[in-house]
């Protein structure tokens, strides 16, 4: 076969039809409003084989960047970042740590998030996770990962062993905290919500001249179910910071630490408790909330219920 026959199979239409960009399932979309989102990269390389297609050229389509473990994070790239440790913190929680380049930091700020890639059965899935490390931390970063029965992205993360390659994209989140740009924050987490909340809250009593007031209230089924005990017990020894506990399956003080009992409160969070925990703040609230659907939604009526209006709190 001479050259020219070569170009000409090369620019056949069943060619560029095995070129094509594969439209995402759903299920490659975490849902978080990411941008830009895996559909978003779908319709760029569309168009970028499109125009390659039509003017037979294929140097067009050198745009797509190529995967890399480890390298910079990226928002469009999928990028490689080894395990460097896994711990099982409840029994279906994982705190898993990755490793950077040598001292590099990994470029997001504090309450920004990820996208992480899995794939099952052939099935390519997208997650969004927080990291909880620093935003100053060097050589590492720090996820914590909920794991359901049924989750297939749960059945990644647990396959997860030291060694092991894990892809993330990003960093995405329309709230970067800024020190001394509110004068109290009534963080409201349930569960892994509590994620985006540790490095903020970190971030502000790293800072000496941060002198913003924070308010932090997670909600847990158990007590044995509370994540971070030991750094959140740390964060509460700063003069700026108070710690309450909402516990849903709790119905004995006497079953609880005494560090605890004055801090605590058993149940859900609901109006009545959103209200007197504002009307407790010390300075003017910015709310933060960050859990399931639905306690989000809950959260969003209490704050607006207490008389917040939108612009004095952020959903994540």
């Amino acid at each position: 076969m001479d050259e020219q026959e070569e170009q000409e199979e090369d620019n056949s239409e069943e060619a560029w039809l095995q070129l094509r960009p594969v439209e995402p399932l759903v299920s490659q979309c975490c849902g978080s409003g990411c941008s830009p989102c895996v559909f978003d990269l779908y319709h760029q390389d569309l168009a970028r084989w499109e125009a390659a297609r039509a003017s037979k050229d294929r140097s067009l389509l050198s745009g797509q960047k190529p995967q890399s473990c480890p390298s910079e994070l990226n928002p469009e790239t999928f990028v490689g970042f080894r395990i460097s440790a896994t711990e099982k913190v409840t029994k279906d929680t994982y705190h898993v740590r990755f490793a950077l380049p040598a001292s590099s930091q990994l470029g997001l700020r504090p309450g920004q998030h990820l996208i992480l890639r899995g794939r099952v059965n052939d099935l390519e899935i997208q997650r969004a996770y927080t990291p909880i490390s620093p935003a100053h931390a060097e050589g590492y970063f720090d996820v914590l990962i909920k794991c359901y029965q049924t989750g297939l992205m749960s059945q990644y993360v647990e396959s997860w062993r030291p060694g092991d390659v894990a892809f993330w994209r990003g960093p995405f989140g329309a709230f970067c905290y800024k020190p001394n740009q509110h004068g109290e924050l009534l963080m409201l987490a349930a569960g892994t919500g509590l994620a985006p909340m540790v490095p903020i809250l970190q971030n502000i009593t790293d800072n000496a001249e941060d002198e913003t007031f924070v308010t932090l209230v997670c909600c847990f089924r158990t007590f044995e179910g509370i994540y971070l005990k030991a750094f959140l017990q740390e964060q509460a020894r700063f003069w700026n910071v108070r710690t309450f506990f909402v516990l849903s399956q709790e119905n004995s003080m006497e079953r609880l630490p005494w560090s605890y009992r004055d801090k605590t409160r058993f149940g859900r969070l609901g109006r009545e408790l959103v209200e007197e925990l504002l009307g407790d703040c010390r300075k003017k609230p910015f709310a933060l909330v960050c859990g399931s659907a639905d306690f989000t939604t809950d959260m969003a009526r209490c704050l607006q219920d207490a008389g917040l209006t939108q612009d004095s709190y952020f959903l994540f």
